[in-house]
């Protein structure tokens, strides 16, 4: 699969975006060159803030900003953007209900070399307990794109989580995000794997090698954690009857939760939930991140195979 920059095409969005409208006012902390906000600072100077080393003000002064009439993008690693700044998000941004767009690059274990304290895990948890706070995590540059551009146009808080490395192509060039839906990659009735963002290829080539055992797999990339596609899960969940959840985060209060919360109350069903197992990360190239932490396509097969009984 071609791959793309999820964090690259953030930047190129903004620009496309702040070119048309002239409300959009962007905020960095210190790490625009990573984030690449840096592009809209430069062609756009009288309408972007580097914060410095201070995420806190940065996220009081963007819901300031919002609360004049301003679109707000505030970025910053996912660790930075959600944990150091709890009290302020969930105080001036989500119970205000300020127009600001939270973008955190620099997620999960694709971090990489930086380390456990680099790592966000618990990021999705945080954000999706907040009222009012809508969560995405696109799966590639293509979906990228369309988030930003769709965020950009509706009011009020967001958080959208990308990574540091590029991801595979996994959409078509004519994919149209829409939040609280979400895209069936493959359709099969043995089993559905819920996956987002880096763990979606890996859903991907989890479904192949099934394939080769004669089971039948949906994968599903299920970017809008909050709201969920509750329809989607439920009628793959009843046609398939089991679950098999995967992502690049905590098995607390991430997207495996949230898919749990639903069906246990609407459609229970047979189900694991694979993602870190209350545990920090540590430092090393993501792959070997992702197979010491038995995220693989591997882990996923030897789960289906005992979902199924088999």
């Amino acid at each position: 699969m071609d791959k793309g920059s999820l964090r690259g095409q953030y930047g190129k969005t903004l620009i496309d975006i702040g070119s048309k409208n002239k409300n959009i006012v962007v905020l960095d902390a210190d790490l625009a060159k990573s984030t690449k906000t840096i592009g809209f600072g430069e062609k756009f100077k009288d309408r972007f803030f580097d914060m410095g080393l201070s995420e806190q003000d940065m996220i009081s002064t963007a819901a300031g900003i919002a609360l004049t009439g301003k679109t707000v993008f505030a970025s910053s690693f996912s660790v930075f953007l959600t944990g150091r700044v709890f009290d302020q998000v969930r105080q001036s941004v989500c119970y205000n209900q300020a127009n600001v767009k939270l973008v955190a690059t620099h997620s999960g274990l694709g971090v990489g070399e930086d380390g456990a304290t680099h790592q966000a895990l618990e990021d999705i948890a945080l954000m999706r307990s907040l009222p009012n706070m809508r969560v995405i995590v696109p799966a590639d540059s293509i979906e990228t794109a369309g988030v930003i551009e769709y965020i950009s146009n509706e009011y009020g808080p967001f958080y959208v989580r990308l990574t540091r490395g590029d991801l595979p192509i996994v959409n078509d060039i004519n994919h149209k995000f829409k939040l609280g839906k979400s895209k069936i990659l493959t359709k099969g009735n043995d089993i559905v794997i819920f996956a987002i963002g880096s763990m979606v290829e890996k859903a991907l080539k989890s479904f192949e090698k099934l394939k080769k055992l004669s089971i039948n797999a949906s994968v599903v990339n299920l970017s809008s954690i909050k709201p969920l596609d509750e329809n989607t899960i439920i009628n793959l969940a009843k046609e398939t009857g089991s679950v098999i959840t995967l992502e690049d985060h905590s098995v607390f209060g991430g997207m495996g939760s949230a898919v749990s919360e639903l069906l246990s109350q609407e459609c229970p069903t047979k189900m694991k939930i694979i993602g870190i197992e209350n545990s920090f990360g540590r430092s090393g190239k993501s792959e070997d991140l992702y197979n010491y932490f038995n995220l693989t396509s591997e882990r996923v097969v030897k789960e289906a195979k005992i979902l199924l009984g088999l």
